[in-house]
């Protein structure tokens, strides 16, 4: 369940649509540009007078196959941007995941997040780089949706702390990751309209035991 074959994509209502930010968004400081058309989300930009404090974009291969053109325009205004791996190398034509976001982070994001599913996920800025691992789970019921949770937990962590440092990136990944562990439980939105705190922090607490660890070096 890490890779997907697109058989068909029906855009519906969203083929239309044409969204209108109400004005007591119009000040956020923290805005998520979600899967849609480039020029929806390039609409959402020149919607908002005063520059947030940043901008994070998702995508997918759709887009880069029919929309490339405006797809780049978006993403030379956006601080994070957030794919797969399958289309980070798509879209950068590197097939090393490292000089893929090396080449993306030079079309504009200072920080490159690439979705790696049961594989974790991978950060980039500059040369600095962090993997979060996806938390072993004994069954995968449905890995839709895992991706939009993953970026919902993401630039949730990172609104409501308002730090866009880099190790508060690295944090707000595994916020991301954690949530999206939850979603892949139950079919479509079941397992997170039932998620309660509790338990998101005690997952977060077997995220953080899966990753420390002590070394002597000699």
């Amino acid at each position: 369940m890490n890779t997907r074959d697109t058989l068909a994509t029906e855009l519906n209502v969203l083929a239309n649509f044409n969204p209108v930010v109400p004005e007591s968004y119009k000040d956020a400081k923290v805005v998520m540009l979600g899967n849609l058309h480039p020029s929806v989300q390039m609409a959402v930009i020149k919607q908002i007078p005063v520059r947030p404090k940043l901008v994070a974009l998702d995508t997918m291969n759709f887009w880069m196959d029919n929309t490339l053109p405006e797809l780049m325009e978006v993403i030379a205004k956006i601080d994070v941007i957030t794919i797969n791996d399958e289309e980070a190398r798509q879209l950068s034509g590197e097939y090393s995941l490292v000089k893929a976001a090396q080449k993306i982070q030079e079309m504009g994001p200072k920080y490159v997040v690439i979705k790696k599913g049961e594989h974790g996920a991978l950060l980039f800025n500059d040369d600095n780089v962090f993997f979060a691992p996806a938390l072993p789970l004994e069954e995968v019921f449905d890995p839709t949706g895992a991706g939009d949770t993953f970026a919902g937990g993401f630039i949730g962590h990172i609104a409501r702390t308002g730090d866009i440092s880099f190790e508060n990136m690295k944090r707000a990944v595994i916020a991301g990751s954690n949530l999206a562990s939850f979603c892949v439980e139950k079919f479509g939105t079941e397992r997170m309209e039932n998620l309660t705190f509790k338990e998101i922090q005690e997952r977060l607490l077997q995220f953080k035991l899966l990753t420390q660890f002590d070394i002597e070096l000699s």
